[in-house]
């Protein structure tokens, strides 16, 4: 048996539920206990799990708005503009992207109002960002 399938099953259930206990995630993957946490182990020392998360439905939250917000960047200017974004507090996790975009960014804040001055006055006044588009999360779904 390959490492690969026990590494994705890992996976799947750590996508699935980021609280789910070692004897969880053995049961689910059908391996021990050991061999889950060496996995896990191995996969944070390589980077590939890089943090734990909770899934967050932003219309229950009171006093947040969430927007995913594609960022353009242009080309001479990505390694500065990157950084630059990571120091942003509002700025919750930061995608390259292959898609109409460079970069996509979760962005919240207290409320739509605030959302609109991070975009405005902290992503869009970067050198180097040619254009901001948001997309405000209303329900989650799924």
């Amino acid at each position: 048996m390959s490492a690969e399938p026990t590494e994705e099953q890992i996976l799947s259930v750590l996508e699935d539920d980021a609280q789910a206990s070692y004897a969880e995630i053995a049961e689910r993957a059908g391996v021990s206990k050991p061999t889950v946490r060496k996995y896990i182990q191995k996969l944070e020392e390589e980077g590939v799990i890089v943090g734990y998360s909770a899934d967050i439905d932003p219309k229950k939250l009171s006093g947040q708005s969430i927007a995913i917000v594609g960022v353009d960047v242009e080309s001479e200017h990505y390694v500065e503009v990157t950084r630059e974004l990571q120091t942003l507090d509002a700025i919750e996790a930061l995608y390259t992207s292959s898609g109409d975009h460079t970069l996509m960014a979760e962005v919240r804040a207290g409320d739509g109002d605030e959302l609109g001055d991070v975009i405005n006055e902290d992503i869009k006044s970067i050198d180097g960002v040619a254009a901001a588009h948001p997309s405000f999360l209303q329900e989650r779904l799924k």
